[in-house]
Parts: structure tokens; C-alpha cells; sequence
């Protein structure tokens, strides 16, 4: 008995209507300093644009207006320079009733890592926020590096805020930190803002996975990482995906599952996928590793930045991939698991380098940021074509094909392919393609040598 199987794709320009979209870049303003984006998730329809410098900018998206005044302005404790500033911001989920936002930055002149509650009297309007609302959460002690401060932070699906810190700096973490479980650094923190144990601005979620276990401090929710530079929630799931800065060789992408803590990504023990420094570190399947790497040549890079899984509406060629690049070159990826492993994308033409960060507004649409000022609206090119259906029917001794298409762009043919049994692909047959059509398209083919199935 033969197996008939039959495949039906879209030639343009070397694609098919399997490919994957292509991003773009589109600039809607012009912050100075650009290290973060976010909207406040209270429906107003604002991004809040974090300056390095120590200064919060609102981007009105109704109007496409970049507010003139600074909705916050924090200049004078934060010690700016270098990977050293106001690195992160991220809103309580109750921000619309509340008010409270939250800040990662490193203080002058300590040099210390803060993280700070502000408080907005009106949440609802653009007006300035008081410097002096100022409820400092939780320090982080720092060495004397300049780098490594990490700095982004996040409140989780769970209602509790996130926190990523770096190992503190120096090559090769010369103090073991992140392998540390006494020392905050080098890891990703977890607290609950909400409900401060005696004597302290936040508590400890009482599921944190080193709760009660001698010589961890119960703050830490993963350890083993060098300088996560942006992490995020899939907005659907729930998952994790946490992009860490390597030393000289391997950049890197992690993925927790939701509510998986407790977890050793590997540094400085491992690199990536790779030893870096074993000496005195525990057996190997202690340790989670990347889903995915790159190396530090001219097609990968020097320095990740994270992104988030795309969950827009505006974009449905992109919905579901992870979008991230390289802050060196202007190397992108796009990663996504389909059910059995990570696939990936790369595009190393996208005419954009330098992004410090990606984020997203109350809806989903993605943004990213440059440190000499552009802000773009991330969005991506559509594919050549969509497919609404495609079946195969026998009759009378032949496969009769019909399909139809919800829009074409740049279609030239469909070349038709079948494949039996114990045979490669074999080409059969072209089908004038309508070309450019955002309506519904119909075709029909007959192999008319196919044959019993």
C-alpha cells in the first residue's frame, strides 16, 4: 500500500509561507540616555521612558507626543556612567488606584544598588512625581566595579516584584559571588512590596524556594547569573526568559517555566553551554543551562539584550517569537519552542544596532530603545503569504488540491511538489499566483498521476 503525500508552498523571493517575519524598525521619538521602556499597565495609553541619567520621560501615545516636562527626576542620587545609572522601572500592578512605581538604580555616592518606591499623587495625569516620595525598598551592597549592576526589574504574574542583579563586576566574577548563596549578587530576587516583614520596606514570598535553608538568603530566587541585561514574562504563560551577558565568549538565553525558582544557571562555573571556571562547583546536572547561545563572532556578538515574547495584536506574523539581539552588532534573533525543541531565526540584516532595551506598552506591542536616543515602535514585515486552507481530496484515481489565501504580497507562482514512499520530493506543477490581494484567493490543482493512497 503507498503512502501519498503532498506539499503545496509560495515561492517570493526565496521564501515560503513558512518563513519567518522580518522586523522593523520604526522611530517615534527621541530620548536622551534610552535604557528602558514600559507602559504602566493602567490603560492610559503612555510609555514611560527611563533615561539613564536618572530622569523617567512620558511619550504620549494617543497623540504620538513626547511630554515635555520629566515625570520624574532623580539626578542627584543617581550615579550615572558607564553601565552605572538608573537602570530599570516597572509598575505596581495597582499603579492606576496606588500610584506606586518602582526603580533599580545605582546611588551616589555609595555606589550601592537601590531599589525605590515612588509615589504618584495623580496616576492618572502627567504630572511630576515628587522626588522626595522616595521609599527606599531594599540596598544591594557593590564592590568597587564600575559594571555588572544588571538593574531590571519586574513584578510577576504572581503579584510579586523580581529583581535582576549582577555579580557585582570584575572579569570572571573574581569573588565567586553568583555561586554566593549569602550574597545578592548574581542572582534574580523575588519579594512581596505588599507585605513588608517587621523592620523592613518589602517580605519574603513564603514560597521562595531557599525559605528556611541555612546559608541562603531568602530573597533569592535563582542564582548563577553574570549580568542579566533584561528579563520578561511571557504576558500568555507566565514563563521567564532571561538574557545574561557572558565574559568573552557566549552570550546567553535562559527560560524558566512560571513558578519554577530555585534554579543554578551556571556562572561562573559555566559560560553558556561551556566551563568556564569548575573548580569547586557541584556535579553538572545541578546546573539549568541556555536554550540558547551565541558566540562572540562577527555572526553573533559582544553583549545580549533581552526582549519579550511578542503577545501585540498588531503583528501575527511575530506573535509567539521571543525577540532579542545583540548590543554590539546588529544581529537579531527570533526564538520560540514548538512543542519538541527551540527553533531560532537570525537576522543579521536589520539596519538598527546599539538597543539597550525592548518593551512593551499595556497592549502588547513591542518597543525598543538606543542609548544615543531613538525610540522605535518594533514592529515586522507581513509574510508572503497567508494560508486559510489547504486540503487534498481523491477522486477518481486523481488528488484533487484546493486552498485559498487571506492576503499575497509579492506572489509570483505555487510550485506544487509530491512525494511517495520511498521517494524524494519530485516537482509536478506551477499555479499563477494573484501576486498582491488582501482578499480571499482560491486555487485548484488535479495531479492527475497520483494515484491510489
Amino acid at each position: 500500500m503507498r503512502t501519498l503525500l503532498l506539499f503545496i508552498g509560495l515561492m517570493l523571493y526565496s521564501q515560503t509561507f513558512f518563513a519567518q517575519p522580518d522586523l522593523v524598525f520604526s522611530q517615534i521619538a527621541t530620548v536622551s540616555n534610552a535604557v528602558d521602556i514600559t507602559g504602566a499597565g493602567d490603560g492610559s495609553g503612555r510609555l514611560f521612558i527611563v533615561d539613564q541619567s536618572g530622569i523617567i520621560r512620558i511619550l504620549d501615545q494617543n497623540t504620538n507626543t513626547l511630554i515635555g516636562t520629566n515625570y520624574l527626576d532623580i539626578t542627584g542620587p543617581v550615579l550615572f556612567g558607564g553601565e552605572r545609572g538608573l537602570l530599570g522601572l516597572t509598575f505596581h500592578p495597582n499603579f492606576k488606584s496606588n500610584g506606586y512605581f518602582y526603580v533599580n538604580y545605582v546611588h551616589d555616592p555609595s555606589g550601592d544598588t537601590r531599589i525605590s518606591r515612588f509615589t504618584a499623587t495623580s496616576p492618572a495625569t502627567n504630572n511630576a512625581v515628587d522626588a522626595a516620595t522616595e521609599l527606599v525598598i531594599l540596598t544591594i551592597d557593590q564592590p568597587g566595579s564600575t559594571n555588572h549592576k544588571a538593574g531590571d526589574l519586574s513584578f510577576g504574574p504572581d503579584g510579586y516584584l523580581y529583581i535582576a542583579v549582577g555579580d557585582g563586576g570584575g572579569s570572571g566574577d573574581p569573588g565567586n559571588r553568583a555561586q554566593n548563596p549569602a550574597d545578592l549578587l548574581g542572582k534574580m530576587l523575588r519579594i512581596d512590596v505588599d507585605n513588608p516583614d517587621v523592620g523592613f520596606n518589602y517580605g519574603i514570598p513564603p514560597d521562595n524556594p531557599f525559605v528556611g535553608v541555612p546559608t541562603y538568603r531568602e530573597e533569592i530566587w535563582s542564582v548563577g547569573v553574570r549580568n542579566p541585561w533584561r528579563f520578561s514574562f511571557d504576558r500568555l504563560t507566565g514563563d521567564m526568559y532571561i538574557a545574561d551577558v557572558g565574559q568573552g565568549a557566549w552570550e546567553e538565553v535562559n527560560f524558566e517555566p512560571a513558578g519554577t525558582g530555585g534554579r543554578n544557571y551556571g556562572w561562573r562555573c559555566y559560560e553558556g553551554n561551556h566551563t568556564y571556571e569548575t573548580a569547586g562547583c557541584l556535579p553538572i546536572g545541578n546546573y539549568t543551562f541556555p536554550v540558547f547561545e551565541y558566540d562572540h563572532s562577527a555572526t553573533g556578538g559582544r553583549s545580549i539584550t533581552g526582549g519579550f515574547v511578542y503577545r501585540g495584536a498588531e503583528v501575527p506574523s511575530l506573535y509567539g517569537w521571543y525577540v532579542f539581539t545583540d548590543y554590539v552588532f546588529s544581529n537579531f534573533w527570533l526564538l520560540k519552542y514548538n512543542g519538541s525543541a527551540w527553533v531560532s531565526d537570525y537576522q543579521p540584516d536589520v539596519p538598527i544596532a546599539n538597543i539597550t532595551s525592548f518593551g512593551e506598552d499595556d497592549n502588547g506591542e513591542l518597543y525598543a530603545t538606543r542609548l544615543s536616543g531613538p525610540i522605535y515602535e518594533v514592529t515586522a514585515s507581513p509574510l508572503p503569504i497567508e494560508l486559510l486552507i489547504f486540503k487534498a481530496t481523491l477522486k477518481e484515481g486523481r488528488v484533487q488540491l484546493n486552498w485559498s489565501t487571506a492576503t499575497e504580497r509579492n506572489g509570483a507562482h505555487f510550485e506544487i511538489e509530491r512525494k511517495t514512499e520511498g521517494t524524494d520530493f519530485e516537482r509536478i506543477g506551477q499555479v499563477a499566483a494573484t501576486g498582491e490581494s488582501t482578499s480571499e484567493q482560491r486555487y485548484t490543482f488535479e495531479d492527475l498521476f497520483a494515484g491510489p493512497g
